[in-house]
């Protein structure tokens, strides 16, 4: 029968593994390090795989396929949690294992590109539940307490090449395209720039990667707002702005933007 199921593009695949964890069916796995749709009947081709996947390498197509075998999923399913449940309870291993314990290995793919979206409005979520530590000489300048800054991170990954293509973040998003340094020089960074963003970060000296066309499939894919793009003052931040305006401009889309440029010493001056 023809049908829509997801195709896995192996040459776009990095192995991260998060597609097989998020196919609640069982119908991806690893093989050699690549991810595969190893069971046409497991796939029903809703796609919750897609937004998983930082590469973009996962699409749905409509091909002839067996039909999805929902009472084999169901199946496999239970016998997945029964797994989960008999490695729960066996005993933590100390630091100093005996020779017969066995590490058990929970289901699970890279966790740096686990996607997760933080709350910051919620003041029960964005403020510590550490107590109140009064004596300001007894709180190392690391510490933010209850009343200290917080952070305005409002998702995660935030890497350019581990973030999802598409992800529920990105829409109706204020995207902030920064470079890596720049929240190192400027001292405000959540507070003036970061807060209300969707923040990703790059830095086109240090990945051997042209950041132009992920960003160009972010834009385009998602309900993007407006755009800021934060610099520092140095010749290879010019790579990172160089690959948004030309991210913005093939997206086809007419956004706002803007380039804010940073000196060494963490002033604004552009």
């Amino acid at each position: 029968m023809k049908r829509k199921i997801v195709e896995i593009d192996e040459a776009k695949c990095t192995g991260c593994g998060l597609c097989a964890n998020a196919c609640h069916e069982g119908a991806i796995a690893m093989v050699d390090g690549k991810a595969k749709l190893v069971k046409d009947d497991y796939c029903d081709g809703m796609g919750d795989c897609l937004p998983e996947c930082p590469a973009g390498a996962i699409k749905i197509v409509e091909r002839e396929a067996a039909a999805y075998d929902a009472e084999a999923v169901e199946k496999l399913k239970v016998e997945k949690l029964k797994g989960v449940e008999s490695a729960m309870s066996k005993p933590k291993l100390t630091e100093s294992p005996s020779p017969s314990a066995q590490h058990v290995a929970l289901p699970g793919g890279c966790p740096g590109k686990a996607m997760r979206t933080f709350n910051r409005t919620d003041p029960g979520r964005a403020v510590s539940t550490k107590p109140q530590i009064t004596a300001a000489s007894s709180m190392p300048p690391y510490q933010n307490g209850n009343g200290g800054p917080q952070s305005q991170l409002a998702q995660w990954p935030c890497q350019i090449r581990l973030v999802p293509v598409k992800a529920p973040f990105f829409q109706g998003a204020k995207l902030l395209i920064a470079a890596d340094c720049t929240a190192y020089a400027y001292a405000a960074f959540h507070q003036e720039f970061m807060r209300g963003k969707v923040t990703i970060v790059g830095c086109p000296k240090l990945d051997p990667v042209d950041y132009s066309e992920k960003l160009t499939e972010i834009i385009r894919e998602n309900d993007i707002k407006s755009v800021t793009i934060v610099r520092m003052e140095v010749p290879c931040c010019g790579g990172l702005e160089m690959a948004a305006k030309k991210a913005l401009q093939a997206s086809g889309k007419f956004i706002p933007w803007q380039v804010v440029t940073l000196s060494l010493d963490g002033r604004i001056i552009e």
